[in-house]
């Protein structure tokens, strides 16, 4: 009887150990000591401007007559309220980084970020005597990610802002599931000619101080299956293989049986 017990509280023992150790494996965010944790937020993300996105850019002013110039009459142009100019299909940054903008001509963009090419519109309109007083909106029309892997609901999203985080991309895909390798999730980021790779450990407040905690237009997260899931996928090709094989045998024996 004894014997017994022991061996019971060893069971349980055991089974708490483990428990344990499972919620160290998927918990996000670990390293606390503390309920209450304070970080510094350093917010100097701008997303810059890259060859083949698509821009919006948008001139405003008060006396709408001043915006004649920029309607060139092509489809995909047209007049807004309250004295809008907008190009609907966006403007292509080419290969050489330039757009082609009414007036002001050929612009280098790759390089910039929204501020920074809104800014130069305004000033260029207004040092050629075009506009007095130009109100010029700027954003991105092509910004999008992918996210693969062990997640709920994989596929490519549409962000309407500039701005999305490792963990936001995440949540719009519904999560890890549990066979996800919270160690193990990379971002995907062609720049400049060149394809990155950088892996995350989602249970490490680290992971905030990663280069690719902002995603930029493009990028693509993926979540490695963890070991079981490997395992179970393996057991079910060999499944699968088996279940040929024994048809395949059962066709032969009675081929075998009618030809005899």
């Amino acid at each position: 009887m004894k014997k017994f017990k022991g061996l019971f509280l060893g069971w349980i023992l055991t089974s708490l150990l483990l428990s344990c150790g499972s919620v160290k494996d998927i918990a996000y965010l670990q390293g606390g000591d503390s309920l209450f944790d304070r970080m510094a937020v350093t917010d100097t993300f701008e997303m810059k401007i890259r060859k083949d996105d698509i821009l919006d850019i948008v001139v405003s002013c008060a006396d709408p007559t001043l915006l004649t110039p920029f309607n060139i009459n092509s489809v995909g142009y047209g007049m807004g309220y309250s004295g809008t100019i907008s190009n609907n299909r966006g403007y292509l940054v080419e290969a050489d980084g330039t757009i082609n903008f009414p007036l002001l001509g050929k612009i280098k963009v790759a390089g910039l970020c929204r501020r920074e090419l809104r800014e130069f519109i305004q000033e260029g309109l207004k040092k050629e005597g075009y506009i007095k007083d130009p109100i010029v909106t700027v954003r991105f029309l092509n910004f999008r990610i992918m996210v693969l892997g062990e997640v709920a609901r994989p596929g490519t999203f549409n962000i309407t802002s500039e701005r999305v985080t490792l963990f936001e991309a995440l949540s719009l895909a519904g999560d890890l599931t549990i066979h996800g390798r919270r160690n193990r999730v990379a971002v995907v980021r062609e720049q400049d000619g060149e394809r990155t790779i950088l892996y995350h450990d989602l249970r490490s407040r680290d992971v905030f101080k990663s280069p690719d905690y902002y995603l930029q237009q493009n990028d693509m997260v993926y979540v490695e299956p963890n070991r079981v899931k490997a395992e179970t996928s393996t057991h079910n090709q060999f499944t699968s293989l088996g279940t040929w094989v024994s048809f395949a045998s059962f066709v032969m024996s009675v081929c075998v049986l009618i030809f005899k």
